[in-house]
């Protein structure tokens, strides 16, 4: 009930002191009451997104045999059960003032779990707060907020005694005492980039909310994350491109048993966002000018991304992939999601061979992988693929103790195998991303609606730039769109329906840039194709644009 723990450095608290609190004002208290006041409290979270996506009789079977029919029944509901039972899993188990949520949220029930309950932070704990801002649970994001600040903390050690380098880092795994050095193997732990992904959480916060308070005091945090890689990169020979080295593209192998390698495509990218959220947000706090532009130097000479011969985005520097690799992790797609370095519409040869790529790859996985792979067909505008996965996630899942098999259990737990949360967490993304999408300069309806789900309705999603969209459908088109605007500024629209305007305001045919500060595009260098690729172009339904000019708390409303 209680602990001495009061943070990494602190275990002077009184345990039996605190517990003896805790079970004093509890006791005074009804249970009526404390039950009403807990519901309460939850509700305020979760009530803030409702989605319909249709009800069939599939609802009075118990949840196993719904599970056992998904992929072959009618079951819309269950979808849009397991969308809300995400939101659930993380105001549950990421509270404010709490711990992050881990591997297992709060459900562990044993003494030595698997991966011991850690924060796996080359994917897992971020897919964890995939959901957050987007499903409109920012609060629920404060506790990985505060381990990230305690990890800028102790990530100092391992950047001056590992890499005599300023500014702080991680690898790929940490836990309740934020250690930051290599953990496990080394064909797993000397990644040195677990610090650029947790901090893109900070800058998507500030992109969603625009609060310029949090940006300012997460500052210090993305700046030692920046100045890391502006001391450890190396220059390649051939190219003089700056690269990280040593690491590796997490988990996976070139050779047999070799993961070790320079150059790899997703710390390129991370590096690439590491150094653009410090330009962006230098400029949206009016500071550190000199710094941004040495950055910006630094970031012309990363490596572009490359597409190698077998039409596919490569995972590494060399072209080393090969079309029969499976592997669980598609660490390379990091650029397409959850980053906004890959778009149909900037790099159309990019954003082929990332579809290729995840083609290769294949469906059937861990829980968590295809719970990533979700996100990324809905990114890829593939919204048939993208319930495929969905119901490869939702049937039976297999033997508990071993193999990737994936699936889910009949509570609706995500199998890794065995249980672990992820993968839940990933398919509640994966669904708002095939519904709304604002990462490409635009607020993007119904991007990836799969053939299942033709009529249907959303309340309380959120994009970047502080807007909440309601909207339903019919035939799959958008029927009604409302949008409350929190910060003001430009919407910019893309669908394929003519909606007009219900009432007041600016509602016009978009032309040029957007001028929204939240809606910038990746400014990626021109990629390298080689010449013997060739693969297959994405097809791109013809899109509407439209630019609505909101003010700072009003209501829109669109209709068709």
């Amino acid at each position: 009930m209680a602990t001495n723990f009061k943070n990494y450095k602190d275990l002077s608290g009184n345990e039996a002191e605190k517990a003896a609190q805790f079970l004093a004002a509890a006791t005074k208290r009804k249970y009526k009451k404390a039950r009403e006041e807990h519901i309460k409290s939850y509700r305020k979270y979760f009530d803030r997104v409702s989605l319909d996506l249709g009800v069939t009789d599939a609802v009075q079977k118990p949840t196993d045999e719904r599970l056992a029919a998904f992929a072959s029944g009618n079951d819309p509901h269950l979808a849009a059960l397991y969308f809300q039972f995400g939101r659930y899993l993380l105001i549950s188990s990421s509270q404010p003032g709490t711990q992050p949520a881990n591997l297992q949220g709060i459900w562990n029930d044993k003494v030595s779990p698997p991966w011991d309950s850690k924060y796996t932070v080359n994917i897992n704990t971020e897919m964890n707060y995939w959901p957050a801002e987007v499903t409109n649970l920012p609060e629920m994001h404060q506790p990985l907020f505060a381990m990230v600040k305690d990890l800028s903390e102790t990530g100092r050690e391992s950047a001056r005694k590992m890499y005599n380098a300023r500014g702080w880092n991680m690898h790929h795994n940490t836990d309740l005492w934020r250690m930051t050095g290599p953990i496990d193997g080394a064909f797993y732990g000397l990644w040195p980039m677990g610090g650029a992904w947790l901090t893109q959480h900070i800058w998507q916060h500030y992109l969603f909310t625009g609060d310029k308070d949090f940006l300012k005091e997460m500052y210090p945090i993305l700046k030692g994350a920046a100045t890391f890689y502006a001391d450890v990169l190396q220059e390649e020979p051939e190219h003089k491109w700056l690269v990280v080295v040593p690491s590796m593209s997490p988990e996976n192998k070139h050779q047999s048993d070799v993961s070790i390698a320079a150059g790899t495509t997703m710390d390129n990218q991370l590096v690439f966002d590491v150094f653009s959220n410090i330009i962006n947000a230098s400029k949206a706090l009016n500071t550190d000018k000199a710094f941004a532009d040495s950055l910006k130097s630094m970031r012309d000479r990363l490596p572009p991304m490359q597409v190698g011969q077998h039409g596919q985005l490569q995972e590494w520097m060399q072209d080393w992939d090969k079309t029969g690799d499976k592997h669980r992790h598609v660490s390379h797609l990091y650029g397409l999601y959850p980053s906004n370095q890959i778009s149909p519409f900037s790099y159309p040869e990019l954003f082929d061979a990332a579809r290729t790529s995840l083609v290769y790859r294949g469906d059937k996985s861990t829980g968590w992988s295809m719970g990533w792979k979700v996100n990324l067909w809905a990114r890829l505008l593939d919204g048939n693929r993208a319930y495929k996965l969905i119901q490869d996630q939702l049937t039976p899942a297999g033997d508990a103790a071993k193999g990737e098999g994936g699936g889910t259990y009949p509570n609706l737990f995500d199998a890794h195998p065995p249980f672990q949360i992820d993968g839940n967490f990933g398919c509640t993304s994966g669904i708002a991303e095939m519904l709304l999408q604002s990462h490409d300069g635009t607020l993007h309806l119904l991007p990836a609606l799969p053939d299942a789900w033709q009529t249907g309705e959303v309340k309380g999603l959120v994009a970047r730039g502080g807007f909440t969209v309601d909207m339903s459908w019919e035939n799959g088109k958008v029927k009604t769109l409302t949008v409350h605007s929190k910060l003001g500024g430009n919407c910019r629209i893309r669908t394929s329906e003519q909606l007009k305007l219900a009432g007041k305001g600016e509602f016009k045919t978009a032309a040029g840039a957007n001028t929204n500060p939240f809606y910038q595009q990746a400014a990626i260098k021109e990629p390298v194709v080689k010449a013997t690729s060739n693969q297959p172009k994405t097809d791109i339904r013809e899109q509407l644009m439209f630019d609505l000019e909101t003010t700072q708390g009003k209501t829109y409303k669109l209709v068709l």
